[in-house]
């Protein structure tokens, strides 16, 4: 069974707690974490580039000149993709990337990447900081005190708090998310887990049944 330091806001070791269950304790998946993966990225992609081929560019109705007797090569419209300012052949067009991702597959690829995270000891449960007022500098000070400053670092919590999401923006390699929001990209992609009592709490009560 892994266990999981628990870090107080000090940064000080104060106990650990047992990460039990099979989301913590089943075997990593790697084929389910790779085809989790190129399904997440895909649906990231946003489809949006374009370009104005024949059919979609205005104008160019008009021989430019004549067909014979100018020395120059024929040409039937000035919106030929020959031409400079004309229009583009084969080139991207709006397209929707999304694909849904089966739901068994979401969950087995969330057990994989907690228990490969929890295998490798980057999990720790931490006390969540007393963010008063908005501030970077806030979080800053907890990071330092922990350990994590300018590392991958995801902080996973119950609730809501406004201003903790915004003292967290401007914080490279940091970031925060309510705890029923995981998905396993965000697990992989990070170093460090950080988990509130809370937030641990909130996963096993969500993804741990089935």
């Amino acid at each position: 069974m892994p266990d999981a330091k628990f870090l107080t806001r000090e940064g000080a070791e104060s106990r650990t707690v047992s990460l039990d269950g099979p989301l913590f304790e089943s075997e990593p998946n790697g084929n389910i974490l790779h085809e989790y993966v190129k399904g997440y990225l895909r649906n990231q992609r946003q489809g949006t580039s374009s370009t104005l081929n024949r059919a979609r560019m205005r104008g160019g109705g008009r021989k430019p000149y004549r067909q014979k007797g100018t020395g120059r090569a024929r040409a039937g419209t000035n919106s030929s993709p020959l031409w400079t300012g004309g229009a583009v052949a084969f080139g991207p067009v709006p397209k929707d990337f999304y694909r849904k991702i089966p739901k068994r597959l979401k969950r087995k690829a969330l057990i994989s990447a907690l228990s490969l995270k929890a295998k490798e000891g980057d999990i720790n449960i931490v006390e969540k900081p007393d963010v008063i007022e908005p501030k970077t500098r806030i979080i800053a000070d907890y990071l330092k005190k922990l350990g994590f400053y300018h590392q991958k670092t995801i902080l996973l919590y119950e609730g809501r708090d406004d201003n903790l999401s915004v003292a967290s923006k401007n914080i490279k390699y940091f970031n925060v998310k309510r705890a029923e929001l995981i998905n396993p990209y965000d697990l992989l992609w990070h170093k460090h887990i950080l988990i509130t009592e809370d937030g641990l709490a909130r996963i096993k009560e969500i993804f741990g049944d089935g």
